[in-house]
């Protein structure tokens, strides 16, 4: 029996009302896996535990006979080896990832994909070349519109089969702030963060950073590859089949805290003792460094301002701080930031099809009791 490949790859859905996360979905977050959250007590996150999320599979690339290729709409097409990389003049930065659909799971109706509650996010140090340098000794020619970056992973999402391919614009494009990288926090990138060579765009969402790549192409119109024009886009009606949406681009500002005290296994309810405890976690934003953290131990009713560090790096993310004195009972802790460019952390889910850039607080549920009698 022949089978369509409709039959294979099905379109994207909305949950319904009462329906429980599928197996599909389960599958999903058993191959890709969330920063724990007492993660964020390190500066930079160690790459086991760092987000994670791979569309297909992850390919497994000889560094031997890997090659980069610029090409298209240049002067002179390039194709360079790591070690030619890896001899050009080296940058680092430390920038904060995160994917578009961190919080997706918290959504009413739940769109169907990866489930992630807030969890989807790291911190690392990329070390490689500026793309700038690359697109310069090619030498973009005259009427570039888009930079197409193609990784070598390759598989189907909703009927479309395809490498995966994202494409920046050529003004974003030539920022200075991007690289091809090859190392993470100091060393080679492990096989899931996209080794030999990945890309890294700080302050957009992680599907800009295309892992695993392997080509770079210049052309002379706006890139309408599946990943740009139909996967990535903010829709807010999930009946209008017609409507293009806008894309997702930059990191909406987000403070999450690191989960005071200790943890019930199975509800991960936290546990504290009473007595005054320091508050910890961490604020990003991709459209500007965090200004303002504030917290909340009574669910939102009141708001205090945190104690807010410095950026360690324009698109790293902030520790911020604050006291509270614990008293018996539930208490419910919120947290949210405030960014340079005058964006607030939202109160309440903003609902999209894709279930995209929800930046809302989520409420900490914190129990406190004396130490039970030994």
């Amino acid at each position: 029996m022949t089978l369509s490949v409709d039959q294979v790859s099905t379109p994207s859905r909305v949950a319904e009302p009462d329906e429980g996360i599928t197996l599909e979905e389960l599958a999903l977050a058993s191959r890709n896996h969330a920063m724990p959250l007492e993660a964020m007590r390190y500066d930079v996150t160690p790459p086991g535990l760092h987000y994670v999320l791979t569309h297909y599979d992850i390919p497994m690339l000889d560094p031997a006979t890997w090659r980069l290729t610029v090409r298209g709409l240049v002067d002179r097409p390039i194709s360079v080896d790591l070690e030619t990389l890896k001899a050009m003049p080296r940058h680092t930065s430390r920038v904060t990832l995160e994917c578009a659909g961190n919080g997706r799971a918290h959504l009413t109706p739940r769109p169907v994909s990866q489930p992630w509650l807030t969890g989807a996010v790291g911190t690392a140090d990329w070390t490689g070349v500026r793309l700038v340098d690359l697109l310069e000794d090619a030498g973009i020619a005259r009427g570039a519109v888009d930079v197409v970056f193609s990784g070598a992973d390759h598989g189907l999402d909703r009927g479309t089969e395809d490498d995966y391919r994202r494409a920046l614009g050529v003004a974003d494009a030539t920022s200075e702030e991007i690289l091809v990288a090859y190392e993470m926090n100091g060393q080679p990138l492990p096989p899931q963060h996209g080794f030999p060579v990945r890309l890294v765009v700080p302050g957009w969402y992680g599907m800009a950073h295309v892992k695993w790549l392997c080509d770079i192409e210049v052309v002379d119109h706006a890139f309408e590859g599946f990943q740009n024009a139909v996967a990535y886009r903010i829709k807010r009606n999930a009946e209008d089949a017609d409507d293009p949406g806008t894309p997702v681009t930059r990191i909406e500002p987000r403070a999450l805290l690191v989960p005071p005290g200790f943890p019930d296994f199975m509800s991960r309810t936290r546990v504290v003792r009473p007595g005054t405890h320091l508050l910890e976690g961490r604020a990003w934003s991709g459209w500007g460094v965090v200004r303002r953290v504030e917290v909340s131990t009574d669910d939102g009713h009141t708001w205090v301002d945190a104690d807010l560090e410095p950026a360690p790096d324009r698109h790293a993310w902030q520790r911020f701080t604050c006291p509270w004195e614990a008293t018996d009972g539930q208490h419910y802790l919120r947290v949210r930031a405030h960014d340079a460019s005058g964006r607030v952390q939202g109160d309440e889910p903003a609902w999209t099809t894709g279930g995209f850039a929800n930046n809302a607080d989520e409420a900490v549920r914190v129990v406190v009791m004396e130490e039970p009698p030994r």
